[in-house]
């Protein structure tokens, strides 16, 4: 199956695709479908899935797609979906130049989908399964009823950014462990030997009493459930909530769908950079004619046109790519560049290695976007790319040039891109004061969490638990902890914080 294109279309994609692979890009067979404006917001809004399952959400996506075509405000060039074949949808309206773009541009995308390690536990047959999810959901609404299906998806969309996007390169214990039992001293204090007349000395009352608060703790920890912290709070709910079995399965759906688009997520900006990189190459070296050359100059810069204090993922992943292949090309690495401190000499530094392309095709499959900024922003990139502190001046109203500082731009950066921008949660006791209620915690780096949407969330986990749920926090560096009872939301300030007094972190790797 090789799409619809015209035969024009069809020359140019075989051309692409030749370029593509001399040029050392590895990809599954792409299907390019040729779609108008109407169809491709319809295919967008649904995620590029357009046998994805019912739910008005994606109808609400649609009309905002629709209207900002409409009044001219955006336009989607492509939609690229990651499956093995990868299927391609180009807006039929697309100028010719524009499709040879976008084909190039479709190819870096691909490669990138295959080769990319974050990506190698998704799905490759992702068009088979969301049809499947939306025939299984389907029957669920006519066996329980639209609403009542549609009610609970709702909830669950809202909590599907509480998984643990690395959980699928990492195997660990998820469950409760069983209370160990053994010798029958666990609560026993061990004193250090010593003779009776030395005994006060040796084993002091304080010392003692630290013996019995470790013996304490460690006889918590054995009974605790979860036996550790659960960052994949979904999978918590799908296997302990009281849930009938269709709604265990709808989680278990949008789950499956969550972890799916996160590694899109994860490498964002790189994902964009390795396209722009090849389509640019492509299209100047090889595909534009001398008539198109200002038409594509004119959409190129558009992709990648960033004002002052915004990130624009196509400009900053392109120009990074570039950054390291040129550094990479001129030996700016290893340890005698890592000595040099001199900052004229690190610009002039030029030792040819002319091993730049093989060094992005490197990155390409090892780093997602937060290893691959931490790696290689450095104090000459940020400068080339004006990566400054802004802010706003409160005299004259302009934005302005706060601080120069890279690492304070890099710190932003990377504060702002892990976990997506989303609060780290984690289920840290479902039988929180032995009353089975849930207890999550709020992995707090300085961001505090926004009151309503907290509140809203805890809703829904009521909704899922059935019992009273809590969520501790910070707010302003001060331990807060947030319930809801299923009649109203509280907070109030809490002493010592429960992650004082359990190993709060991502659980333990299983060997």
């Amino acid at each position: 199956m090789m799409g619809n294109l015209t035969p024009e279309l069809a020359l140019i994609r075989d051309e692409t695709r030749e370029l593509a692979a001399n040029y050392g890009l590895d990809f599954y067979e792409v299907i390019f479908e040729l779609v108008d404006h109407d169809e491709l917001n319809m295919i967008a809004s649904y995620g590029g899935f357009p046998t994805r399952y019912p739910h008005w959400r994606f109808g609400m996506e649609y009309e905002q797609l629709s209207k900002s075509y409409t009044y001219g405000l955006s336009k989607i060039y492509e939609l690229v979906i990651n499956n093995d074949p990868c299927y391609a949808y180009l807006m039929r309206s697309n100028s010719l130049t524009d499709q040879k773009l976008v084909m190039a541009h479709v190819y870096g995308h691909c490669d990138f989908f295959k080769n990319n390690s974050w990506f190698a536990q998704t799905s490759r047959k992702m068009m088979d399964e969301m049809a499947n999810h939306g025939a299984r959901i389907r029957r669920y609404m006519d066996k329980y009823g639209v609403s009542v299906v549609e009610d609970f998806i709702d909830r669950i969309q809202s909590l599907d950014n509480l998984i643990d996007v690395y959980s699928l390169f990492i195997r660990r214990s998820t469950g409760a462990v069983a209370p160990e039992t053994g010798s029958g001293d666990e609560g026993k204090v061990h004193k250090l030997a010593a003779k009776d007349y030395m005994d006060r000395y040796i084993n002091p009352p304080e010392f003692l009493e630290r013996q019995r608060a470790q013996a304490a703790d460690e006889a918590m920890r054995r009974t605790r459930f979860p036996a550790r912290p659960q960052r994949d709070v979904l999978k918590f709910l799908m296997d302990h909530a009281p849930l009938e079995s269709w709604q265990q399965e709808v989680i278990a759906i949008l789950r499956d769908e969550a972890y799916y688009f996160a590694p899109q997520g994860m490498t964002k900006i790189m994902n964009e950079g390795w396209a722009v990189y090849w389509h640019s190459t492509m299209m100047c070296n090889h595909l534009l004619d001398a008539s198109e050359v200002v038409h594509y100059c004119d959409a190129h810069s558009g992709t990648l046109a960033t004002q002052p204090g915004q990130i624009n993922p196509y400009k900053l992943g392109v120009e990074l790519f570039r950054h390291i292949e040129h550094r990479w090309d001129v030996g700016k690495f290893g340890p005698e560049y890592r000595k040099c401190e001199d900052a004229e000499q690190r610009r002039a530094w030029h030792i040819p290695t002319n091993e730049g392309r093989d060094k992005i095709f490197q990155v390409r499959k090892i780093h997602n976007d937060i290893s691959f900024i931490d790696e290689f922003v450095d104090e000459e990139f940020a400068e080339r790319q004006k990566m400054f502190v802004y802010g706003v001046n409160q005299s004259t109203g302009q934005l302005e040039i706060m601080d120069r500082d890279y690492t304070k731009v890099k710190k932003q950066l990377l504060n702002a891109m892990t976990n997506f921008g989303n609060p780290i949660i984690e289920v840290v006791d479902a039988n929180f004061q032995n009353r089975g209620e849930l207890y999550l915690y709020h992995d707090w780096t300085g961001v505090d969490l926004q009151f309503d949407n907290a509140t809203k969330t805890l809703q829904y986990l009521f909704a899922l638990w059935k019992r009273p749920v809590h969520i501790e926090t910070r707010d302003e560096g001060k331990p807060q902890l947030l319930s809801f009872d299923g009649k109203e939301p509280s907070i109030r300030e809490i002493g010592a914080s429960k992650s004082d007094t359990q190993v709060v972190g991502v659980g333990e790797v299983d060997d």
